[in-house]
């Protein structure tokens, strides 16, 4: 039935949004990926007929013409995976203003802007799945991530809201909260540091999270049998938040 299926994953060009795309396109399923980044080696890992589009996700007109770019080339659009953002650590006395607005823009705009540009198709189909990318901090509160963590509730409780409102239409809603993932983006941001060591040392599971940890749970949420799965936030972070 994947191959039926039409995703969109933001954020696709590396880290776990290039994954994801990989992943869903491994499963059968017809996958495009958004990022301002180049998509060239998304696209080269992910094959077949993936469609990558350079665009910004806090851009309302410029998200709309990927949607439409995805209809024309696909047909169809089933799937949304709200995954990119930004996760910068800072002190909240130094966070400026300027500092909350873009990590609040990115990681909580960015996901309305692309699931309201999505919506009608995916009503248009009478089935659909919308995944956002969220984080464990929502369960942990780092001092250090005042910004992030609040974006990232935010985004939960949009999870369990718009499941609501989509409900009767076939469209499940859910959130998937990651640990700290040993990705190139995270180790540039955290691993000079020995972020990844401290976080491992909070798990019961002792090893550094790997983007293949989150890929069952992205084809679970996703799947066809998965229909009264919605509103719910997935812990998968081994084991440092228990809820």
């Amino acid at each position: 039935m994947g191959s039926e299926r039409v995703a969109l994953v933001t954020g696709a060009a590396g880290g776990l949004g290039q994954e994801f795309c990989v992943a869903l396109a491994e499963r059968g399923y017809r996958v495009a990926g958004l990022d301002v980044a180049d998509l060239t080696e998304t696209g080269e890992r992910a094959g077949g007929s993936f469609l990558g589009i350079q665009a910004d996700v806090t851009d309302r007109t410029a998200v709309a013409a990927a949607v439409e770019a995805v209809i024309g080339h696909h047909g169809h659009l089933h799937i949304v995976v709200n995954n990119a953002g930004i996760y910068p650590a800072m002190p909240f006395e130094e966070t400026t203003i300027e500092d909350w607005r873009r990590v609040m823009r990115l990681n909580l705009e960015g996901p309305f802007i692309v699931t309201q540009a999505a919506l009608p198709h995916l009503r248009a189909a009478g089935w659909g799945r919308v995944v956002n990318i969220v984080s464990a901090v929502v369960f942990l509160g780092p001092p250090d991530m005042v910004a992030y963590t609040t974006s990232k509730a935010g985004l939960v409780g949009f999870t369990r809201a718009l499941a609501g409102a989509v409900g009767e239409d076939g469209i499940t809603v859910n959130a998937i909260a990651p640990g700290l993932t040993s990705t190139a983006t995270a180790a540039r941001t955290v691993g000079a540091d020995g972020g990844f060591e401290r976080v491992r040392d909070l798990q019961v599971i002792p090893r550094v999270e790997a983007p293949g940890d989150l890929v069952s749970t992205l084809a679970y949420v996703c799947d066809e049998g998965s229909g009264f799965l919605t509103g719910q936030t997935i812990n998968v972070d081994g084991g440092s938040a228990m809820h």
